[in-house]
């Protein structure tokens, strides 16, 4: 009957029931919390001058029962539980990891942290819930450092533990900890678990060895949906978009109903790869085959596929044909798409648009001031860049990294403070020499400030991704893959020199920048120029 209130969004009629079966000495289990939980949230949205019987009534569901597969409450719930949890003269473990729990699904890590050190037995379920806070706000380094800590308390991991900090390592790009992790997890018989074999997944395809994903995939004893996805997207990151249809079509002849998240991965890869058929025919078919209703992201993906192969024309129709109005994400792949082609005119446009919807998004200033100074149009990049500053935007600082000699070295433009760079400079200028034998020429375009042509060429060699590829190649051992991460797009004379540099070095590099992945051997790269 409580659960038949809650479905029929009478929270009040709910939480009555709740209270008179308390009365009445019957004892609630697991179920019954659920159910509570969510009619007091019906009520919470509803009524913000909830009665006290009704607080009363959630506080006393709220802290029995994990939260781990629920959505967050509302803060003033989350405030009012804590005020009741402090005044409770015995705190059980269950009581302080579901407090725990709900500040971290309330985004609230400070407030989590605070519980989770004055509790004195830790169950695992208290530190999973602060190792998957912590990576799901990116601080994978706070991740990290709780992961080692649990282990020097000697906890014992769970699938759940593992599937966290496994989600830090396909983050960061850790492939020597990430495999480790694997074997730690053959080791202790979590092979089988179905959450870390996708986690896994996806790890190696964001680590940059999608044929080492193929093959977990492939050897895996029981696949989901997840799991097709995690691999499809895996192949989509690393232009394999031809193989991501292909196991795509596979998927639905297995019978797996795809979801809005498959047809993300599947459109992203037809993106990468230029398959704009492919991508059309899934698009229709979300609707008209499997019902799902195409949400914003994927209109942006659309738009994306449309710009990146010049149909700019049919971008615009397709904008113009959306049931919502566009939103940034539809218009940042727009300005992207007429960035690559140098399309001036739409990018303003697009440009135009963002501003007014997201004025303090660095990415739109960066954007157009690139497509000003592609052109050599001086003038209008430092028009631009007033523009940011009088906004108060910082643009995001370029940084690479490479993982070596069992830690992560990372880059900034123009590098003063890594103390081997003065030999990273060294051995750069070395392979530059060798580079122009084989016909480089840096393509100077591509910086962004108005100087002499000598001080443009040092400064396009002095990109954050060049660096960390010549520590690779100096710290890693020979004929050794270097895998170099950025955190956005690498830029067109850092792709170009790579593709010389794997040449003259005759050694594979892979290079995965804010969007993609880029394989480097013998002078081509796996992108094909299609980026």
């Amino acid at each position: 009957m409580i659960t038949a209130h809650s479905h029929d969004n009478d929270g009040n009629a709910a939480i009555r029931l709740f209270c008179e079966m308390q009365r009445d000495g019957f004892r609630p289990d697991n179920f019954t919390f659920t159910s509570v939980i969510s009619a007091v949230g019906l009520v919470a949205e509803s009524e913000k001058h909830c009665q006290q019987l009704h607080l009363n009534a959630l506080v006393s569901a709220y802290v029995k029962v994990a939260l781990s597969p629920l959505v967050a409450l509302p803060k003033s719930v989350m405030g009012s539980a804590r005020l009741l949890f402090d005044e409770m003269p015995v705190k059980d473990e269950l009581s302080w990891t579901t407090m725990i729990t709900g500040y971290v699904k309330n985004d609230d890590l400070d407030e989590a942290r605070e519980l989770f050190d004055g509790m004195a037995e830790k169950l695992v379920v208290a530190w999973n819930a602060m190792i998957s806070g912590y990576v799901h706000r990116g601080l994978l380094q706070e991740a990290f450092k709780m992961f080692k800590k649990m282990y020097l308390s000697g906890v014992q991991f769970d699938e759940f533990t593992y599937t966290s900090i496994i989600s830090a390592c396909a983050a960061l790009g850790s492939l020597k900890s990430g495999r480790q992790l694997h074997s730690q997890l053959i080791r202790l018989g979590f092979e089988c678990s179905l959450s870390a074999g996708n986690a896994l997944i996806t790890m190696y395809g964001r680590c940059g060895v999608v044929g080492d994903a193929r093959n977990l995939f492939l050897t895996m004893s029981f696949v989901d949906s997840v799991s097709w996805n995690a691999m499809i997207a895996a192949l989509g990151q690393h232009g394999h978009g031809v193989q991501a249809v292909e196991l795509f079509e596979e998927m639905l002849k297995e019978g797996i109903l795809p979801d809005r998240i498959t047809f993300l991965t599947v459109l992203s890869a037809c993106s990468h790869a230029g398959l704009v058929e492919e991508g059309h025919r899934y698009f229709d078919a979300m609707h008209d085959i499997y019902g799902i209703t195409p949400g914003e992201d994927h209109y942006a993906r659309m738009v994306d596929l449309l710009c990146r192969a010049g149909k700019f024309s049919d971008a615009n129709d397709m904008i113009g044909k959306m049931p919502f109005q566009p939103g940034p994400q539809i218009w940042e792949a727009f300005l992207a798409g007429c960035r690559n082609h140098g399309n001036m005119e739409l990018g303003i446009q697009a440009a135009e648009r963002l501003f007014e919807m997201i004025p303090q998004n660095d990415g739109t200033y960066i954007l157009l001031s690139n497509m000003y100074a592609a052109k050599g149009l001086w003038d209008n990049v430092s028009r631009v860049r007033k523009l940011m500053r009088d906004q108060g935007v910082k643009k995001e600082p370029a940084c690479s990294w490479v993982e070596a000699e069992n830690k992560f070295h990372v880059f900034m433009v123009d590098d003063t403070a890594h103390p081997e760079v003065n030999a990273v400079y060294s051995y750069l200028k070395q392979l530059v020499l060798e580079m122009r034998k084989l016909g480089y020429v840096p393509d100077t375009r591509f910086v962004l400030h108005d100087m002499e042509s000598d001080q443009k060429e040092h400064a396009i060699s002095t990109h954050s991704e060049k660096l960390a590829v010549a520590f690779g190649l100096l710290k890693l051992p020979r004929g050794a893959t270097v895998r170099v991460f950025k955190n956005l797009r690498i830029c067109g004379d850092c792709h170009n020199a790579i593709k010389y540099i794997s040449k003259v070095v005759g050694r594979e590099i892979v290079v995965r920048d804010g969007k993609r992945f880029h394989h480097f051997k013998d002078g081509e790269c796996s992108c094909r120029n299609y980026w």
